[in-house]
């Protein structure tokens, strides 16, 4: 822990890139704004906090240990995900009035963590690569890493979700809506197939 800087980078190209989350978060903004979507993006932080703590202090030991229990979890997480991308397409195409259509909750969004392959990959990889057996108490070290990896990636999700609001400005035609709605679910379903290849 001698030096952060790898860390932050560690935790900022992780966080920035796109992924699940990223893609999630970046059509509720488009879908239903800001103000509707901070449960969705409260949810994505808390819920990737606690797996960090979680898996620093053991759970990426068991899987370590079990690569096959962690093989399942990943395999079924990339499904929900795959299901999730059809959800997202196919709601564009059945309606597109907003009332009829919710944001995902904090509950939800805070479990769905469980399903993200690359929640799991980014938590298990900050661990493997940035904590130290000389570096002092265990519990202290997670408990920085994750600190640290929480404060970068506040500003990456809300970029994303920014960045969805800006396209709902973009986007008042329905039709292009509909397109985009396409290709952000396809992209979030090929962020799935890339994940399961590593």
């Amino acid at each position: 822990m001698n030096n952060y800087f790898p860390l932050i980078l560690f935790c900022f190209s992780t966080s920035i890139t796109p992924g699940p989350n990223n893609l999630m978060i970046m059509m509720s903004g488009l879908n239903y704004g800001i103000r509707r979507s901070l449960p969705h993006y409260w949810g994505i932080i808390l819920g990737f906090t606690t797996m960090l703590i979680l898996v620093g202090l053991g759970l990426g030991a068991i899987f370590a240990a079990s690569p096959s229990l962690h093989l399942i979890v990943k395999w079924l997480g990339s499904a929900y995900i795959l299901y999730l991308a059809w959800k997202t397409v196919s709601a564009t195409t059945v309606s597109t009035a907003p009332e009829v259509r919710r944001p995902l909750s904090m509950g939800k969004t805070i479990l769905f963590q469980c399903a993200n392959p690359k929640a799991w990959v980014m938590s298990i990889g900050v661990f493997a690569t940035f904590s130290h057996a000389d570096g002092g108490g265990v519990l202290a070290q997670v408990l920085w890493i994750s600190l640290i990896f929480t404060l970068v990636l506040m500003p990456c999700i809300a970029t994303w979700l920014v960045g969805g609001v800006m396209l709902r400005s973009i986007l008042t035609n329905p039709m292009r809506l509909k397109i985009c709605n396409w290709i952000m679910g396809g992209l979030l379903a090929l962020s799935v197939i890339l994940m399961l290849r590593l």
